[in-house]
């Protein structure tokens, strides 16, 4: 079987491969549907089975922490991994529809650290990422930007990220200190596009979350603004054989500065499929002008 490409996550030099496992759907309910352990099992193993290295998890995902550290400590080697912090350590799942809140003190966050290491049976995190796109003065105020530097000092931490967005994300770039961001993008997700480059040319790490378009061609009005953006830029010509969320998939692959695209799910098959497209390659460079044109 042909390797799954790699790129390296910027100045960390970590050569991860360009799909990685989004984590967040190990989560069960009451923020996401029900999960069984054996499905998280099956899902965790497949996802390392076939060659993906970098694994993206939070304390806010429900019980996707433990899982990892419950079905593949034992095969720690073979990934690297990545959670959050800010997230408040404790607090019950928020109700369906809505986010927990996160604190950035430097209690919280060291809580968050400790209890993350003890969740997935590890004595280091590849990246720590600040959850939520908090601003400079939050993460200077209470002392959490300096204690994450802290334990990247300590070797606990080896990189520090950012899930970053708009309006913070340019500030986050110019403060210089973070190796790794996370950045929504996809085709009918392109507010970031620019900062995504500007991010990888500063020399950081750049993985993509909702790459998918958290499933936009196929999930009817679920998808909301995404699906509507797809419909109205008709681009069903240049699909060739390929369905639309191959074409999104490989759309986000395409991107010259994308390192890694994190994609979550509980299905083996959907899993082998995206396996499948990444293993494609990036889009032809005439259906790439193209499409960029349409999307505007």
């Amino acid at each position: 079987m042909t390797q799954l490409p790699r790129r390296h996550l910027g100045r960390t030099g970590l050569a991860v491969t360009m799909l990685g496992y989004g984590a967040m759907e190990l989560r069960g309910a009451p923020r996401g549907r029900d999960v069984t352990e054996a499905q998280a099992e099956t899902i965790l193993h497949a996802a390392l089975d076939a060659g993906i290295n970098y694994i993206d998890t939070s304390i806010d995902y429900g019980v996707s922490e433990e899982r990892i550290g419950r079905y593949i400590s034992d095969r720690r080697s073979e990934y690297y991994l990545a959670s959050k912090c800010g997230c408040v350590v404790g607090a019950p799942p928020a109700p369906r529809g809505e986010r927990n809140p996160h604190v950035f003190t430097r209690d919280n966050i060291l809580a968050g650290v400790e209890q993350s290491l003890r969740r997935m049976r590890t004595d280091y995190l590849d990246v720590v990422q600040f959850h939520s796109s908090p601003s400079r003065e939050t993460l200077e105020r209470d002392g959490a930007l300096e204690i994450v530097l802290e334990l990247k000092r300590a070797g606990t931490i080896r990189f520090v990220g950012m899930s970053g967005t708009l309006p913070n994300l340019p500030e986050h770039i110019a403060m210089g200190v973070f190796d790794v961001f996370q950045i929504p993008y996809s085709a009918v997700e392109r507010e970031h596009e620019a900062l995504v480059t500007a991010a990888a040319k500063a020399g950081a790490g750049i993985v993509i979350r909702g790459g998918a378009a958290k499933g936009a061609p196929t999930a009817g009005k679920q998808a909301g603004v995404q699906w509507e953006r797809w419909r109205q830029v008709h681009l069903d010509d240049l699909l060739d054989s390929m369905s639309p969320m191959e074409f999104i998939l490989r759309f986000t692959f395409t991107h010259p500065d994308m390192h890694t695209n994190i994609v979550g799910t509980i299905d083996p098959e959907h899993l082998r499929h995206n396996v499948d497209v990444v293993r494609q390659g990036p889009l032809p460079p005439d259906v790439y002008a193209e499409a960029k044109r349409r999307l505007g």
